[in-house]
């Protein structure tokens, strides 16, 4: 179940990520403003936005990703600076997607912008981290900081760019 779910996070996210790509290309999107939609935290979220923190990666660095086209498939294109955090310890901050249900989660996504609708995908895949904890995280509204062995991936089976592992909660 906790895999299907991922999987269709995923989708949606590449979904997403095809939508925008193509409309980039596209004249109906010309007139929407760069730093609305999905990936981008809205000014009328309920949420806080993210606060800035010298110990944590920024997303500008994770959401700064190119795809290409291959084989029906959008795989993402790295800098040097993305490719170099990999396999490395990193802290990064964000807010939870619950895998399974419960107030303890060991398996979850986390994301630049807060979940607002349990239907819809917040951002591409280059706006969530797949994240695996040693110990069970509590599911929080409120944005949360966890530091692991942080992987890039060129080609999940899942659509996922970044995953996390043996993860920990840090203040």
């Amino acid at each position: 179940m906790k895999q299907m779910m991922v999987r269709l996070l995923a989708s949606g996210a590449l979904l997403l990520a095809a939508v925008g790509a193509s409309a980039q290309l596209s004249s109906p999107m010309d007139g929407v403003p760069m730093g609305v939609g999905a990936g981008v935290h809205g000014a009328n979220s309920p949420f806080p936005q993210l606060q800035e923190r010298a110990d944590v990666l920024p997303w500008s660095v994770l959401t700064n990703v190119k795809t290409r086209v291959e084989k029906n498939r959008m795989l993402p294109i790295f800098t040097p600076s993305i490719q170099a955090l990999n396999q490395k310890s990193q802290r990064i901050q964000g807010f939870m997607m619950p895998l399974d249900p419960g107030e303890k989660q060991k398996h979850f996504l986390l994301s630049s912008v807060p979940l607002t609708c349990p239907f819809c995908v917040p951002g591409g895949p280059e706006s969530m981290v797949e994240v695996k904890t040693k110990t069970p995280v509590k599911y929080v509204l409120d944005a949360v900081v966890v530091e692991g062995q942080f992987a890039v991936l060129h080609d999940d089976p899942y659509g996922l760019y970044y995953r996390m592992s043996d993860a920990v909660a840090v203040k």
